[in-house]
């Protein structure tokens, strides 16, 4: 499952695993990263709820931009390496 993943999500996970330059990776950005790709996906669900029920279309912007940087922060921090949460986290060493 965990190649599987790898192979479908390829082409962002190439861009943040690539280069050769030294970084600093904890295994504490790792669960942060998932945690917050996790409140990002339900902030996304609570902005598309009440945008929603409150009718305006305005609030699909909002809810696709929380649901795609959730969705990044999750796939890095449940496949991606070690070089590319670091890259994400922005850590040097």
């Amino acid at each position: 499952m965990h190649a599987l993943l790898r192979t479908l999500f390829a082409p962002l996970l190439n861009i943040l695993e690539k280069g050769d330059e030294p970084y600093g990776y904890k295994p504490s950005h790792r669960k942060i990263l998932l945690a917050v790709g996790a409140l990002f996906l339900l902030l996304a669900c609570v902005s598309l709820f009440f945008g929603m029920i409150a009718g305006g279309a305005g609030a699909f912007l909002p809810a696709a931009v929380f649901f795609v940087v959730g969705v990044v922060c999750l796939v890095v921090g449940a496949v991606g390496s070690e070089r590319a949460v670091a890259k994400l986290w922005g850590s040097r060493p």
